[in-house]
């Protein structure tokens, strides 16, 4: 009897210092800690977002070899984030005159975790220059840790702007995306004018994991300095309609006193918008989209989301290109540990105009 309790309590030991090593794999440092601990990355930030909004200007040099860029991305859903990032690259290492070939592995936001490895071993395969991929799940930041005891390739880690602390100085070549949590921020004080500060909300998360943490728990945090803007439920729906319209059904029967809805991607704002219209529920209440795409947009438009945080989305695919042309070149020093793109806020009152001016930008190479 003894022997048999010391395994299950050795097996829960086991179990809880995987749990507690996989936690501390997602503990991040924000982006204002980040560069408030290495003040010299501001002015280094400052000058490379200056270089990914201008035109882009040649090398002269060419390089002694075509390079090779495996490319990790969840982007089999609605949002166009992924596929634009992959065109702004291409085309941006294109006219600098680097010579490459770029292979994409291509996964569902919820891919298991043994399909993930097995594309990324895949990716390995080719023997890549440098790999890009994004980190969710403490999972993928494990994975990470490995990747970075090899000598090649280099690590670019897309769509996070927030360091991993457990890394310390052995962080990836570059971080690249729009931060999560500033763009929160927007939609949150947009939000709150909005409903004029009085609010019973509806959260919809994606998948488990360090999306629905930047997004979805720091709009809750937000709110909870507001006294008139409460939760009244929350659901995963892992990034699939059905669970989405199944929530927003379950939650407004419930709830029927609930007006906004925060949805953290573009694929749960556009099926909770779908629900909303079927429920004969969208007249009174406002929800958001994350991100701007042409589908949000399409959306807004059409006056079935409210407002969204609209990333220039090329931009991420042209720091990219950049900071490999820099790293080739021998300038790594000029490339920042992370680069941050910019938003801007859009909703009903934005004029044609000027979201025409922001799509023109947003999508000047994707287009």
């Amino acid at each position: 009897m003894l022997t048999k309790n010391l395994i299950l309590l050795s097996g829960y030991l086991l179990l809880f210092l995987s749990q507690s090593v996989a936690a501390n794999h997602l503990e991040y440092w924000s982006l204002q800690e980040y560069l408030t601990l290495h003040p010299e990355q501001q002015a280094l930030s400052k000058a490379f977002a200056k270089r990914v909004r201008q035109e882009v200007q040649p090398s002269t040099k060419k390089l002694a070899k075509p390079l090779r860029i495996a490319l990790l991305t969840p982007d089999q859903q609605v949002s166009d984030y992924w596929s634009r990032n992959q065109q702004s690259l291409s085309k941006r290492l294109t006219e600098l005159g680097v010579s490459f070939s770029l292979q994409n592995y291509s996964s569902l936001p919820a891919t298991h975790t043994r399909e993930q490895e097995q594309l990324l071993a895949n990716a390995l395969q080719s023997d890549p220059d440098y790999l890009i991929l994004t980190l969710n799940t403490a999972r993928e930041a494990i994975l990470l840790d490995k990747l970075l005891t090899r000598d090649k390739p280099k690590i670019i880690v897309m769509n996070i702007t927030t360091p991993l602390k457990h890394l310390g100085a052995k962080q990836p070549f570059f971080y690249v995306g729009f931060d999560h949590e500033q763009g929160t921020q927007l939609l949150q004080r947009k939000m709150k004018e909005m409903t004029g500060g009085q609010a019973n909300y509806l959260m919809l998360y994606g998948t488990r994991g360090y999306i629905s943490r930047v997004r979805g728990d720091s709009f809750i945090q937000l709110n909870q300095k507001e006294d008139n803007i409460s939760l009244s439920q929350a659901f995963y729906t892992d990034v699939k309609p059905e669970k989405t319209k199944q929530a927003i059904f379950e939650a407004l029967t419930a709830k029927p006193n609930i007006n906004l809805i925060y949805a953290c991607t573009t694929d749960i704002a556009l099926a909770a918008a779908k629900a909303l219209k079927a429920m004969g529920k969208q007249e009174n209440t406002i929800i958001n989209g994350w991100g701007g795409g042409s589908d949000e947009l399409a959306a807004l438009v059409a006056g079935e989301l409210d407002l969204t945080v609209m990333r220039m989305n090329d931009d991420n695919g042209i720091a990219i290109a950049e900071a490999i042309m820099l790293d080739q070149l021998g300038k790594k020093e000029a490339v920042p540990q992370v680069y941050n793109g910019d938003f801007v806020l859009i909703d009903q009152h934005t004029s044609p105009a000027a979201l025409e001016r922001f799509k023109s930008h947003a999508f000047r190479y994707s287009n």
